[in-house]
């Protein structure tokens, strides 16, 4: 027992000493001033004080505290700075924050959170891993009495909200910046608008900028979820991100567009997947009134009028000037709701502006849809819509239909009333249509089938052509993809596996699967065969044809940094072999795809064991015993890498997530994408570029970037710390 105490009580001082500089409370009674940090428990977000661009007042705010560029997120008192560093912030205890200056009356703040509610025991503020700074009852989550999260300043982050609190009027939006620097509120808000079909808009003062699409959250997207609330207490957009190490965001910038972003570790830098407005048609009623703007089109004009309307300045229409936008052709009362009257379909446009519009609600036809706009004279058009596969609804629009976009993406069809006379100009246009159309019916064929004939023996020949060439093709793009810059190759073609069925064998120790071979073994990456997901990558289990089962890890395309980090695990682990080690059977590298194929190990990480402990029993099947085993495997493996192995490896990235265990609870060290291969005269190396997980990096790499053996056993002893205590080490700071 004293040599257990020997080694465990320098391993807890210096985790300590690394974890515990900051805290993420501010408890009852307690002030921070401006120099000090409140810092969330994993490290993400830091809650301070700040000066953005080349102003030098002073603001509270949050930002992320993990990456290089400085990225402010919430601003409490934007519109109230501070001169100089005088600035407190101070936790009254009874459920209110207060933001004064030193020295100053604290009964007037600059800035409050405002807190009416009444408490019955003393209030902490915490910031949390999400960048949310809430104030509880109590040190522990117990019931929050006020959130940052309520009151965003230009940003929107996985978790707030977007739209009406209903029971108080409080209205969640996110509003610009005035410039880079002075975090004042902007000129530009971006709002969910519930009136009619939901939609979002964006506003120059009091006047739309931008509007979506109707029901924008509907769309499918990789690695985020977004989620609509409408029930009587409000109305609410939010987003969730899939995978917490990926960095995502929104905001408003000062010059008004909305970016979506997310982080890039490999650039060091923010990029946009999204960003709008920025064309001519992007922005709000470009085209006025009864008008559609075609963004495809810039000469002779991207505005046209809808069917039955016309421009109702000619002038300013013909010298490009649409703002007047279009009326009915033929005023006059009777020719809507008259006799021979009907609709024109305009296909696949952005819907008009659902501010005003009338929801039929779901259950509704098409044809019924019809038959409702019908009856109503003020009724100028109808939609129909499939909101995310729980039914058709029936949307009318009443008098004028503002900013309808072709949109061939998420597109709908648009179907507008027009009197009898542009019905049969419309009918007439069509009858010719037919017409043609039975013309091409003929010729066509004929022609194609001279082509066929050309093309099924053309492709006879290069089919037999490429069957020779084709193997040599792709063995010559993997080594390029595994080119090193000292102009080597890390792989040779040689014969094919005989043991694995439809495989290529480009390195003695390394298969390569064909992507077929990949697809039926996943039942075509079924989310049922989903294992998990990381930063990068999605994982899949995969039975081979052979009976073996795998685990196939596909990288997420276009991710430079994910394929910079397949490359490494490939480049060590081929060359790795030892049982505590994760196996790696092989790779696929086939029309965009990029996959590593591992064996498959049961139980997943150490972590799900210790620390997702369901009941009792878990803890029981998890004895000393086994604890001890597991330590003393992952000790086996690292002494391989460190000194067994023909080159030494530095992993980098040792935590109780990237230790896998198999049916036997052996413990198999995985994931070197963060590796480093020294040679085995080297014992440290310095890299400029830090991964890893805080918590288990060591001091000196954590600071400094200093890399060596150590530095994977300062990991390994939180590790072990963790496995003998079956708590995180974050616990020990609380």
């Amino acid at each position: 027992m004293e040599a257990a105490d020997f080694v465990l009580f320098p391993l807890l001082f210096l985790a300590f000493q690394t974890c515990s500089s900051y805290s993420d409370v501010i408890s009852a009674n307690q002030s921070i001033n401006d120099g000090s940090l409140v810092i969330s428990e994993g490290g993400t977000f830091a809650l301070g004080f700040f000066s953005p661009g080349s102003s030098s007042y002073r603001y509270l705010g949050i930002w992320y505290h993990e990456i290089p560029e400085p990225t402010v997120v919430w601003v409490a008192n934007r519109n109230d700075p501070i001169i100089g560093t005088s600035g407190v912030l101070s936790n009254d205890g009874h459920g209110n924050l207060f933001l004064y200056r030193s020295g100053e009356n604290a009964l007037r703040p600059v800035w409050s959170a405002n807190v009416s509610v009444g408490v019955n025991g003393p209030c902490a503020a915490r910031l949390l891993d999400s960048g949310n700074l809430v104030l509880m009852e109590g040190e522990r989550k117990m019931y929050t009495v006020w959130q940052s999260f309520d009151y965003p300043t230009d940003t929107l982050l996985p978790g707030i909200k977007v739209g009406l609190n209903r029971r108080t009027g409080l209205s969640h939006l996110l509003t610009s910046w005035r410039s880079a620097d002075d975090p004042g509120t902007g000129n530009f808000s971006f709002e969910l608008n519930p009136s009619g079909s939901p939609q979002f808009f964006l506003y120059q003062g009091t006047s739309p900028y931008w509007r979506s699409v109707p029901w924008p959250w509907e769309s499918n997207h990789d690695f985020f979820n977004d989620t609509f609330d409408n029930n009587e207490d409000g109305i609410y957009y939010s987003t969730a991100i899939m995978d917490s190490s990926v960095y995502m965001r929104a905001v408003v910038d000062p010059s008004g567009i909305l970016k979506s972003m997310t982080w890039d570790e490999g650039d060091g830098r923010w990029k946009a997947f999204y960003a709008s407005p920025k064309q001519k048609c992007d922005f709000y009623g470009t085209c006025g009134p009864n008008s559609k703007c075609d963004p495809s089109i810039v000469f002779p004009y991207e505005c046209a009028c809808l069917p039955g309307y016309e421009p109702r300045f000619p002038k300013k229409w013909h010298l490009r000037d649409g703002s007047g936008g279009c009326v009915r052709k033929r005023a006059e009362a009777t020719s809507i709701c008259g006799e021979g009257e009907g609709f024109v379909r305009v296909e696949k446009v952005k819907l008009p502006d659902t501010s005003a519009a009338v929801w039929v609600g779901l259950g509704t036809s098409k044809l019924n849809c019809e038959g409702e706009c019908r009856k109503n004279c003020a009724c100028s058009a109808y939609a129909t819509i499939d909101i995310g596969g729980k039914g058709i609804g029936c949307l009318q629009w009443h008098g004028a239909m503002m900013d309808t976009v072709d949109f061939p993406l998420r597109a709908y069809d648009l179907y507008v009333r027009v009197d009898a006379l542009e019905l049969a100009d419309y009918l007439k246009d069509s009858s010719g249509f037919v017409e043609f159309k039975l013309k091409i019916s003929i010729i066509v064929p004929s022609v194609v089938s001279v082509w066929i004939v050309i093309a099924l023996l053309a492709y006879l020949w290069l089919r037999k052509w490429k069957k020779r060439r084709g193997m040599a093709v792709k063995n010559r793009l993997i080594r390029n993809l595994f080119h090193t810059s000292d102009g080597s190759n890390y792989f040779e073609t040689s014969e094919a596996t005989k043991d694995i069925k439809h495989s290529t064998t480009i390195y003695p120790e390394l298969p390569f699967f064909n992507l077929g071979t990949i697809q039926a073994a996943t039942n075509n990456f079924s989310p049922t065969t989903k294992l998990g997901q990381g930063g990068f990558a999605l994982v899949y289990k995969g039975k081979l044809p052979n009976g073996q089962e795998v685990a196939v890890k596909r990288l997420t395309k276009n991710s430079s940094q994910g394929l910079e980090q397949l490359k490494n695990e490939v480049l060590l682990i081929a060359k790795l072999q030892h049982r505590n080690l994760v196996k790696l059977h092989g790779c696929c590298i086939e029309d965009g795809e990029q996959m590593l194929v591992y064996e498959y190990l049961p139980y997943n990480s150490l972590d799900s064991l210790l620390f997702v402990v369901v009941d009792d029993s878990q803890r029981l099947f998890l004895d000393w015993r086994k604890r001890f085993n597991i330590i003393i495997g992952i000790a086996r493996g690292v002494l391989y890498l460190h000194q067994d192995s023909r080159f030494r490896i530095i992993h980098r990235d040792l935590k109780p997530s990237n230790i896998l265990l198999d049916a036997e609870l052996n413990p198999k060290i995985s994931d070197f994408g963060m590796a480093r291969m020294l040679d085995y005269h080297q014992t440290e190396g310095k890299t400029s570029r830090i991964c890893g997980t805080y918590g288990y990096m060591s001091p000196e790499y954590a600071l400094f970037g200093r890399f060596s053996v150590k530095s994977d056993v300062f990991s390994f002893g939180v590790i072990l710390l963790e496995t003998v205590a079956g708590r995180k080490i974050n616990y020990f700071l609380t």
